[in-house]
């Protein structure tokens, strides 16, 4: 983080004043891997011009300068209070009408066919058979067929959005949504079931890769976080459509599973941080299996 006092900055003919500026610098391992490589500049840019986020205050190689938002992140706990959770329904459908440019085709195939073929690459043996991977690829085109006959809407989504990943403006009380690295098209009910699934999470913990599944929210808490989600953009919802996002929601959990679990296994083979990547990846692949033989 840089200080700045009384610093004004001239960008695109305007001038802003900041106090202070947030320097991003992005790592060299993270790019070095091509399937769970991010995006880094695009995203933050258009989003930020959509006036969404912190505002972008300038571009170099290997980063950006970004506005310092005086925020707290969220906890887990605060993505189970219905006014938290009611408003983060709200942020997100609003994220996810954004005008951001690009293919509008839904990316999660793309990338899970890719992360699975880095994960094979780069997997020993022994877990090429204990996670089955080989047969993956068979299980990615199911869930696509699936998914084509559901009519699902497609916006612009976070795909990752933990509570780490949520601000809380420290005088508002206000919503930000940050790190779009992974942010693309897809159907907004992954985005939902994967926020969905991130409440089984607390990264906080002596053991932050365990995720508790009991956690994860009952169908009234999800029908609520729906209702209010649809009810942002269109007062007149009925129980129909959100019956309907419901079930979408339902299939798309399994995904995120497979996409974090394959995370989970390139992450081992490639990330040294402090965090038991190989536990977390059978957590999530244990998970897919079981949701994949209820919901798909």
């Amino acid at each position: 983080m840089l200080k700045v006092i009384r610093k004004r900055i001239r960008r695109d003919s305007r001038e802003i004043k900041v106090e202070m500026l947030y320097l991003c610098v992005y790592m060299a391992k993270v790019s070095k891997t091509s399937s769970t490589g991010r995006m880094k500049f695009v995203p933050f840019e258009a989003i930020s011009n959509a006036g969404q986020g912190p505002r972008l205050l300038g571009l170099f190689a290997t980063g950006r300068i970004e506005e310092f938002l005086h925020a707290r992140t969220l906890t887990p706990q605060d993505l189970r209070h219905p006014n938290v959770s009611a408003m983060i329904a709200v942020k997100l459908r609003e994220f996810h009408q954004l005008p951001i440019g690009g293919e509008h085709a839904p990316q999660i195939w793309k990338r899970l066919r890719d992360w699975l073929n880095e994960a094979i690459n780069i997997c020993s043996g022994e877990n090429l058979a204990e996670f089955g991977l080989h047969n993956i690829r068979n299980e990615i085109e199911e869930l696509e067929n699936k998914s084509s006959t559901l009519n699902s809407e497609v916006g612009f989504c976070h795909n990752d959005l933990q509570y780490g990943n949520i601000l809380m403006d420290n005088k508002d009380g206000s919503l930000t949504f940050i790190d779009y690295e992974y942010a693309a098209y897809n159907p907004v009910a992954y985005d939902l079931a994967n926020h969905f699934c991130e409440m089984t999470a607390d990264y906080h913990t002596d053991s932050p890769h365990v995720l508790d599944f009991s956690k994860y929210p009952d169908l009234q808490e999800r029908q609520r976080f729906i209702r209010e989600y649809l009810r942002s953009s269109d007062a007149d919802v009925n129980q129909c459509q959100v019956e309907k996002l419901s079930s979408e929601v339902d299939f798309y959990g399994s995904t995120s599973h497979l996409l974090w679990g394959l995370w989970g296994l390139i992450s081992h083979h490639v990330n040294g941080i402090d965090f038991n990547y190989i536990e977390y990846a059978r957590q999530r692949f244990r998970k897919f299996h079981l949701s994949k033989a209820i919901y798909v």
